[in-house]
């Protein structure tokens, strides 16, 4: 495995835990400024950006869910995953961290705890990780998606999955975007949900779309990717 591509991924990590998690704390510090929208924005955005930027690198997967999803399915090698996911968690850690650092005493607002009962917050978390997946794969891993506008595509899904469970469940569809908050923070309220849930969620939704490709593509095996890359 490449160092530039574990690197990527941790900068990649970074500066979307970065940017997810500045938007509900600036909420917090300034009452509201960022709005429900805003807060989607931020995320939206960032992984855009990211997916432009070093999507060519790592394949920017940002989030282990999605790298346990792919490599069930056979769209990555299993012996990758433990440093993918180690850089993922290390880049949410560091990020929160600065974000900490700079906006001290109000890191709790960039936490993602349920406002909805226990079940209510897994359901929704399983929900909108399952729409991310679904899209990704379409995106990374066939041939017939147009895999140039890969990065507005999962941008924007991550963005209407905010403002559907955003007020609820914090809309987190990524394990490390609620694990790193909650080491800074030190609130581990509910975690579970957050690291279960995204990853079967991810699960689903990856061997749901790679059924609906098959029945096009009569049975092709499964293509070896990094999420975005070609």
């Amino acid at each position: 495995m490449v160092l530039a591509q574990l690197g990527a991924e941790f900068v990649g990590t970074f500066i979307l835990i970065f940017a997810a998690t500045a938007g509900p704390i600036v909420n917090q510090k300034y009452h509201g400024a960022e709005t429900l929208i805003g807060n989607a924005a931020c995320a939206g955005l960032a992984v855009m950006i990211v997916i432009l930027s070093t999507g060519h690198i790592s394949g920017a997967h940002l989030n282990p869910s999605l790298t346990i999803a792919f490599a069930a399915l056979r769209h990555f090698p299993w012996v990758q995953v433990p440093a993918y996911v180690a850089a993922q968690v290390s880049g949410s850690i560091c990020a929160s961290f600065a974000l900490k650092g700079v906006f001290h005493p109000f890191m709790s607002g960039g936490t993602t705890v349920p406002s909805v009962s226990t079940g209510q917050a897994f359901a929704l978390e399983f929900l909108i990780t399952f729409n991310l997946l679904f899209v990704v794969t379409a995106v990374a891993t066939d041939t017939r998606a147009v895999g140039e506008l890969a990065g507005i595509a999962v941008g924007a899904t991550v963005m209407l999955n905010i403002l559907v469970a955003g007020p609820s469940s914090g809309g987190s569809m990524n394990p490390v975007r609620t694990l790193g908050p909650a080491v800074a923070a030190g609130n581990y309220k509910s975690i579970w949900i957050y690291l279960v849930a995204p990853t079967l969620g991810a699960i689903t939704g990856a061997a749901i779309y790679s059924a609906v490709k098959l029945r096009g593509d009569e049975g092709d095996p499964p293509r070896q990717v990094r999420s975005f890359r070609r």
